[in-house]
């Protein structure tokens, strides 16, 4: 504990406060990362009912959440030509990018323009106002 206080700067009764409020929180305040749902649908393939609930129990989870996270990754891996996109697709991506890219540079175009002549709109009117007072 000495090492990692020295390694981040903080000191050991609040890494060892910071511990204990982690442990006592119940695992479903948990953020389950996508590698630990993975690892948790590993872990739990073999597993009858009954021991599916007791490491749900333990972990602070519910079987409907390992059931989605199994679903999710079985989903994931079934069918990875569908995600991606196909060559004709990409080129009329491409395609259409260029385009979208061109109509925002001529509307910036017309923007800046706009503006300039407005900044110069104002000093002429500047200009001869103030002529017409003297």
């Amino acid at each position: 504990m000495d090492d990692v206080s020295r390694d981040v700067g903080i000191g050991v009764d609040t890494l060892v406060r910071w511990r204990s409020d982690s442990m006592s929180k119940p695992g479903r305040d948990r953020v389950w990362t996508a590698a630990a749902r993975f690892d948790a649908v590993l872990t739990t393939a073999a597993m009858d009912e009954a021991g599916k609930s007791a490491w749900c129990r333990a972990h602070g989870t519910y079987a409907q959440q390992l059931a989605t996270w199994q679903l999710n990754a079985t989903q994931a891996l079934a069918e990875p030509g569908e995600a991606r996109a196909s060559p004709l697709q990409t080129k009329q991506d491409r395609r259409r990018i260029k385009e979208l890219e061109r109509e925002l540079l001529r509307k910036d175009r017309a923007l800046a323009e706009t503006a300039a002549l407005l900044v110069l709109s104002k000093k002429a009117k500047a200009i001869f106002n103030a002529g017409e007072a003297e």
